[in-house]
């Protein structure tokens, strides 16, 4: 069975690189920087969003299904630097050349990760393999939107109309479980300035398990699980988390509990 790595990042702005491309000076602070460049992006675009490589990689939850397995975890330590985070990414991909899953993956996190790792000099060779050393690339690689060896559920579902796609804690909640716990996206640079990493990498891993539960949700759709095929994977990998003491899963199991009484 291939595995299935399903994956999520977290990200701060790169202050650093903003004082770099736009020459300011190193009297201002971080906080000045950043709200002159949001500013220059609301007046250009009408939104604050930075672009992909502007996103600064803090964090990245994954869940792995291999074999008898199931483990979901964040890459490395909290005060790894981020090449070292995105390094550890791309070598589990030439490791394990898994099926990738993700929820708004092509449209954020993979833009992010590839244009970070080409500026910390990271490799990705089986990411970017395009079939010239394996021919089964050809036809179905990491990189083509419409190829499933990545999978964005958000950009599947919504069959690749921008004007259709659903949040992740909308359908999350929608399907009975969790949705998101403990902050919400935009609520991230708040939490690392006040030193909350592991916060943010609970709220990562548990982003990670909501679209885990949903790839299971749509293998179902797509007749490749039965019902009782699907049943009993929800059943394995909840019996996973509830192992864990950690905080942050039982307020999910709780969660997922409230979800299903109403």
């Amino acid at each position: 069975m291939t595995p299935t790595l399903i994956f999520d990042i977290e990200t701060i702005p790169d202050v650093a690189g903003l004082r770099r491309i736009y020459r300011l000076s190193a009297a201002l602070t971080d906080a000045d920087v950043l709200a002159w460049v949001t500013q220059q992006r609301r007046v250009a675009t009408g939104s604050e969003f930075l672009q992909p490589h502007l996103n600064r990689v803090i964090a990245i939850g994954c869940a792995l299904r291999e074999g008898d397995a199931f483990r979901i975890w964040s890459l490395g330590e909290a005060t790894d630097r981020e090449e070292e985070l995105i390094r550890r990414f791309y070598d589990g991909i030439d490791r394990y050349t898994p099926q990738l899953v993700s929820w708004n993956g092509s449209g954020f996190d993979l833009p992010v990760l590839n244009h970070r790792a080409l500026i910390h000099g990271v490799a990705a060779a089986k990411f970017w393999d395009w079939g010239d050393d394996d021919r089964e690339f050809r036809y179905n690689s990491y990189l083509n939107r419409y190829h499933t060896r990545h999978l964005d559920l958000m950009d599947v579902l919504a069959s690749y109309q921008p004007r259709c796609n659903a949040s992740l804690d909308s359908m999350a909640r929608l399907a009975g479980f969790p949705g998101k716990l403990g902050m919400e996206g935009h609520e991230v640079h708040a939490a690392y300035l006040a030193g909350r990493h592991d916060d943010i990498r609970h709220y990562c891993e548990t982003d990670v398990m909501n679209t885990y539960l949903l790839y299971l949700r749509f293998l179902q759709l797509r007749g490749t699980l039965s019902a009782g095929q699907y049943a009993a994977e929800v059943s394995f990998a909840r019996e996973r988390i509830t192992a864990s003491k950690e905080p942050h899963w039982q307020e999910f199991i709780a969660a997922w509990d409230s979800r299903e009484i109403a």
